[in-house]
């Protein structure tokens, strides 16, 4: 238990644990107590993981569907071996019961073991074309590096729901998640890592401050995806600022899910 609770404290940046100038501090919600600090990322580490996602894209998406797989199914089973220990620190950092901290390790667990089987099952199509004798073929490609906000009151499912479909598809992706649980996200970052998930695959930055942060993704036309879950006021500012750079958008905002 100890690994996995005491180990995310650091940002996972570039395949690594990095310290960061700033901290901040988590709480425990149901006493008021501090946890632990944990890594305060901004701008600098942004633009660092975006280089990372952007640099190791290529080799992700070409990884066979049943190489990418396999890492994902060990991802699963890594959770599930250590459902107390997250739903431990999923309790302490957000309040959930552990009964209910432990189904949401399932929940999140199962998003990754659906998605490692969904990667073998993305056939493409076969065209008709105008001239008889030729067809033409339609194959689907990962968009690209994928950016993920996620809220505090999943910290596990939110993360394996926009991480699993990304990771199967052959994106490579970037975390922010919610300053108030970033510990869970960290934890399950160091699991992707003992499954042998490739360094810099899968990054999660910490952040207090989420704004500045966040700026450096949706400014980068490198990054072709934002994934967002939270208030439909965050969701409107951020939809707007991926228009110029022209990403894909998913956003779930007070429970109605919007893609374009």
């Amino acid at each position: 238990m100890e690994r996995v609770v005491q180990t995310p404290r650091r940002a996972f940046l570039a395949g690594s644990w990095q310290e960061t100038i700033h901290t901040f501090p988590v709480s425990n919600p149901a006493t008021g107590d501090i946890i632990t600090q944990v890594a305060d990322c901004g701008p600098a580490e942004a633009k660092q993981a975006a280089d990372v996602a952007v640099k190791l894209f290529e080799a992700w998406k070409n990884r066979t569907v049943y190489e990418r797989a396999d890492i994902l199914h060990r991802w699963y089973h890594l959770m599930l071996t250590h459902e107390e220990e997250l739903g431990r620190l999923m309790t302490i950092e957000m309040g959930k019961p552990i009964r209910e901290a432990c189904g949401e390790v399932r929940y999140a667990a199962g998003f990754v073991s659906w998605y490692a089987e969904e990667a073998k099952r993305l056939p493409g199509e076969i065209v008709p074309s105008q001239f008889a004798h030729k067809r033409l073929l339609v194959i689907r490609q990962p968009v690209g590096p994928v950016f993920a906000i996620t809220p505090w009151n999943f910290p596990a499912a939110m993360i394996t729901r926009k991480a699993a479909p990304a990771l199967a598809a052959g994106c490579t992706i970037v975390i922010k998640p919610a300053e108030q649980t970033p510990l869970t996200a960290l934890a399950l970052a160091r699991l992707w890592e003992e499954a042998g998930g490739p360094p810099g695959t899968l990054q999660v930055l910490p952040a207090q401050d989420p704004v500045p942060l966040s700026e450096v993704f949706l400014r980068d036309e490198r990054i072709r995806k934002l994934t967002f879950t939270g208030s439909t006021a965050v969701g409107q500012q951020l939809f707007g600022q991926a228009v110029p750079t022209l990403k894909r958008v998913s956003l779930e905002l007070g429970g109605h899910a919007l893609q374009v």
